[in-house]
């Protein structure tokens, strides 16, 4: 009886430190949304605009600074600024709030203060990891911002891009990647996404290389090259694909019930095998010291991955497609998105419940804040079952597969 007394569960303690911990969490958020807005804000009104551009004149592609007295100058009148305004905000919400816990938040931000006062005092680069020097041997991260993250606000778009450390406002404001004038080349061009998603990038005032077996049955129009291409001559598309930015891979076949040998050689030939050509060629142009941080492939997998289509060799072959890009992932090459998209009117599938249009945007939409994988269905259920089965199969290959070293 002693002893149960004695370990009795103080009450208030613990909720004391739920509460703290809820409080410190929110206000670690809070400083990223305050910092990430700034900076936004930084791009948009012309008086911040004055301060903030001395930080964006300091670097050259490579970051490596155009003069060590620019980059002290940028650390006063933009990182001191910017952490001396976050620290005020914070400090000033926590009086209010009454709640120990957001103090966390003024300590975090303090860190970004004394960073930036050491950078402007000593004229060291050290505690700026997002500017350090060099070519990018990384893929822009998706759970937090690195520097092939950070170099694309430098110099691939200055008005995207302006999360610091957690993409959050990136993913909130549409910013996480920019297609301005971003060169992208798209195979099943004269199909109804093809258009469509033609469509929807020239809007978003990027380039099109439509890759294509009917040219025929695409208009010409300003930003628009048509390929005319064959399936099994993947590899003379490789002097096309050099220039490209974003290949999005869209072709495929649909065989609905038929099963004999043709149809499973040709469902494999064209939905899988072609799609892993086209993959390893544009892979193979990722060679300048910024691709890995400005190149990527988009592959249509469909939600045949996870659900029924009412075509086996459809899902087959498209499954096949799901899990060897599962398994390119893991080289980190370059970026490569996933399109796991629901049924939509084509000739693949007159019965489609969506627009291609609508399906075209819900992509674009999903790809502007940097989701990899972008679910565009009407199933409820595909929301959750692919989540689920991309993690275990992506586990499942980084345990038991490795990448060979080439000769």
């Amino acid at each position: 009886m002693i002893l149960a007394q004695s370990l009795t569960i103080d009450t208030v303690l613990v909720n004391n430190c739920i509460q703290f911990t809820t409080w410190g969490f929110s206000s670690l958020l809070l400083a990223e949304i305050v910092r990430d807005a700034y900076h936004a804000l930084c791009h948009q009104i012309t008086w911040l605009a004055k301060w903030h551009n001395k930080h964006h004149a300091v670097y050259k592609r490579d970051l490596t600074l155009i003069s060590q007295k620019a980059y002290v100058d940028s650390q006063l009148y933009h990182d001191i600024v910017e952490s001396v305004i976050l620290v005020v905000i914070l400090t000033i919400i926590a009086l209010l709030a009454h709640q120990w816990g957001l103090w966390l938040g003024v300590a975090y931000a303090v860190t970004f203060l004394y960073g930036a006062s050491l950078r402007y005092f000593q004229g060291t680069i050290d505690t700026d990891y997002n500017h350090l020097p060099g070519a990018l041997d990384t893929i822009p991260s998706v759970l937090w911002v690195n520097r092939s993250y950070h170099w694309r606000h430098h110099f691939d778009d200055v008005n995207a891009y302006y999360s610091g450390v957690f993409p959050l406002v990136d993913k909130i404001l549409g910013t996480g990647l920019s297609l301005k004038g971003k060169t992208v080349a798209l195979t099943g061009a004269s199909g109804a996404l093809g258009q469509a998603l033609a469509a929807e990038l020239l809007k978003h005032n990027a380039k099109i290389v439509a890759l294509t077996t009917n040219p025929e049955k695409i208009a010409i129009q300003p930003r628009l090259k048509v390929v005319k291409w064959e399936l099994g001559n993947e590899t003379q598309l490789q002097e096309s694909l050099e220039k490209v930015d974003i290949l999005i891979i869209n072709h495929g076949v649909n065989v609905y019930g038929n099963r004999n040998s043709t149809d499973i050689y040709n469902s494999y030939q064209i939905n899988t095998f072609s799609a892993l050509k086209l993959i390893d060629i544009f892979s193979a142009t990722v060679t300048g010291p910024q691709d890995k941080a400005t190149k990527e492939i988009w592959v249509n997998t469909s939600e045949a991955e996870v659900s029924p289509a009412l075509s086996p060799l459809y899902e087959l072959s498209k499954r096949a497609l799901g899990d060897i890009v599962t398994l390119k992932r893991l080289d980190q090459n370059c970026v490569i998105r996933k399109l796991i998209l629901g049924p939509f009117k084509s000739q693949l599938n007159p019965y489609g419940v969506m627009s291609a249009n609508q399906v075209a945007k819900g992509i674009l939409f999903f790809a502007k804040r940097d989701f990899r994988n972008i679910i565009v269905t009407v199933n409820p259920l595909t929301y959750i079952l692919f989540p689920i089965k991309e993690l275990s199969t992506w586990l499942y290959y980084r345990i038991f597969s490795k990448r060979m070293k080439s000769k």
